[in-house]
Order: structure tokens, then sequence, then C-alpha cells
């Protein structure tokens, strides 16, 4: 409480983000990025898809795919598909909706903007990179700040969230 009283005093910006556990390294999104955070429910799977999207699922009366960032990002898995116990982030934008599968329930914190640093890797291609925001170093800890909505390539999202036209007069 004490780093959050002293940026208040010093007119800082703070953000909120939800840390949450891919492989054996912490990541982060703005708090803004997420819905809700819900147990997952049953996946029904989809052929035809990129291997990390596990399937569609229903919550709450929405139809949405369900992805395993671990396998996307080529991390060592920690998800257990058969397991009741994870948890599913609930994103919600005005293009689509999406799950993203977590093990943990993930935690809230309130940083100073100024803590994400920004972060490239030389010799990676800009477009490969783009959904990292930044690294925030808190003690210890190193947590990767990434964009939910970049995390996929144009070419990912046409075959997951094919545009729904309604036909008039079928």
């Amino acid at each position: 409480m004490k780093e959050e009283e002293k940026n208040r005093a010093n007119n800082v910006r703070n953000v909120q983000i939800v840390v949450f556990r891919l492989g054996d390294e912490e990541y982060g999104l703005n708090i803004d990025q997420i819905k809700e955070v819900v147990i997952t429910p049953s996946i029904t799977r989809v052929p035809q898809k990129p291997s990390f999207i596990k399937g569609v699922s229903n919550i709450r009366g929405n139809i949405i795919a369900m992805l395993d960032l671990e396998e996307k990002f080529g991390l060592r898995k920690t998800i257990d598909e058969h397991a009741g116990s994870n948890f599913t982030l609930v994103i919600d934008s005005f293009e689509y909706k999406m799950g993203v599968l977590v093990k943990e329930v993930p935690n809230t914190l309130s940083i100073a903007e100024s803590a994400i640093e920004e972060f490239t890797l030389a010799g990676e291609s800009n477009d490969e990179q783009s959904y990292i925001k930044g690294i925030v170093k808190l003690e210890k800890r190193l947590i990767i700040m990434i964009d939910i909505f970049k995390v996929l390539s144009q070419h990912e999202e046409q075959q997951v969230f094919k545009k729904q036209t309604v036909g008039v007069g079928v």
C-alpha cells in the first residue's frame, strides 16, 4: 500500500493489471481488456482451427473461442484441459469475444504506469512481438505485459473470428 500512496502523492498515474501465470512466467493484461474471470466451462472442439484454439464454450449465453496462450507462445504446458479447476479470462471487445485459459486464479495489481518498461528482442520482427507492451519489474518479479488484442495475427483472427453477416430474405 505504501507504494500506491507514494504514487498518489507524487501525482503518478496508476494502472490496474491482471496478473496470471503461463508456463513458468507471469503475464499481465490491462484490467480494461478483461470482462470477467470464470471457471472454465466445457469446451466443444471445432475442426480445422489452429491448435492453440481449444474450441468454443458457452459463457453466459455467448459462444466464445477458447485460446491456450501457453500453446500459442510455445511455453511449457501447465493447463490440464480435462481438469475442472482451470479458469478463463473472458475478453470482450467490439470486434470479438474470446476466452484465455489460465491455471490459477489471476490477481490484480495497481502499478505506476511508468513501471512498464518498453521491451523488444533484437532480431524479432515487430509483427511477431507487437503484442508485448513491456516488462514490469516488481522487486524480484518480472511481469510480461501483453495486449491481448494484438496476440493473434490478422490471418489467425480471420480463421477464428469469421465476421458474421445476417442474410435478409434468404
